[in-house]
């Protein structure tokens, strides 16, 4: 009798992982003890601070030969929470930016090529978004490379690049575009639209919260009813598209690994959405791996 089917394979398959991580949850405890005889704890804190895996290595009693499964066991310490994993630099991404010109302007390069593709879409497939609008607020739009773009499409829209200082200090105003100082969880500038495109993914969902609200209080003040216009993921299993999901999937692991934020599906946007006083959102899955959102009050 054949216990597997088209049916029940699935579930039958996560059964037995089920089963074999109880089979296996020893495993955890030997792995604390192996640690303690190593003396990996009293290494980690007579070193006074968060050690590399080679200064670990260095100051252990371990055969050379045997170095290699020093990894592995703090892999597996690290999984069951035994030790954390902190970030090389002992800073978040966006402090190291600040201080490093280097990572700052690499940083801005590459979000202003990838703002250049993304724009034209945008401008070719919705012009009706920006309809009607008469300003714009580019919340975290760096050197402005989208807001130029958006800026030249419609003349009569005045836009302004919102980042903070050290991003946009050598920018200069003209025209219909201009640049201002800031911090998105202080306050955002009045307008009739808000733009955050590709900022959420970056941040916690209560990050993101704080970040959603004063964008409410930016289109919603001297009585206005204007739109928040998001461009960014939306984490979604589409049958035959296996690799554009892994691809979200790495860039999830990117934001747990470099930042506070994620990438989400629709019910974690629309928690977000309501969570900071938003009404309604509609999606336009127009930008392959990402898509354009706009959210009412």
């Amino acid at each position: 009798m054949h216990l597997v089917n088209g049916e029940h394979d699935s579930e039958l398959l996560q059964a037995q992982a089920h089963v074999w991580n109880h089979i296996f949850s020893f495993i955890n405890s030997m792995s604390l003890k192996c640690a303690i005889q190593l003396g990996i704890p009293d290494a980690i804190h007579y070193h006074g601070k968060p050690m590399t895996l080679n200064q670990l290595i260095t100051a252990l009693p371990v055969h050379p030969s045997k170095t290699l499964f020093v990894y592995r066991l703090m892999r597996i310490l690290t999984h069951s929470g035994f030790f954390t994993l902190q970030k090389a630099h002992g800073k978040k991404f966006w402090e190291y930016a600040e201080k490093e010109p280097k990572v700052n302007h690499l940083f801005n390069e590459a979000m202003a090529s990838d703002a250049r593709l993304v724009t034209g879409v945008v401008i070719d497939k919705c012009k009706h978004v920006f309809k009607g609008l008469k300003s714009l607020i580019d919340v975290g739009g760096g050197t402005g490379t989208v807001a130029k773009a958006i800026a030249k499409a419609f003349p009569n829209l005045e836009c302004t690049v919102y980042d903070l200082p050290h991003v946009v200090a050598d920018m200069q105003s003209h025209d219909n575009l201009k640049y201002a100082g800031g911090n998105m969880f202080e306050a955002v500038p009045s307008a009739d639209a808000v733009l955050l495109k590709w900022i959420l993914h970056d941040w916690s969902d209560e990050e993101c919260v704080k970040i959603l609200k004063k964008c409410k209080e930016a289109i919603t003040s001297n009585g206005k009813m204007g739109k928040v216009i998001i461009i960014d993921m939306l984490v979604e299993k589409k049958e035959g598209n296996d690799e554009s999901t892994e691809t979200q999937l790495y860039f999830d692991m990117l934001m747990m690994v470099l930042v506070t934020g994620k990438e989400r599906d629709e019910k974690e946007w629309a928690k977000l959405f309501l969570e900071a006083g938003f009404t309604r959102y509609k999606i336009n899955p127009i930008l392959g791996l990402r898509s354009l959102i706009e959210v009412y009050p």
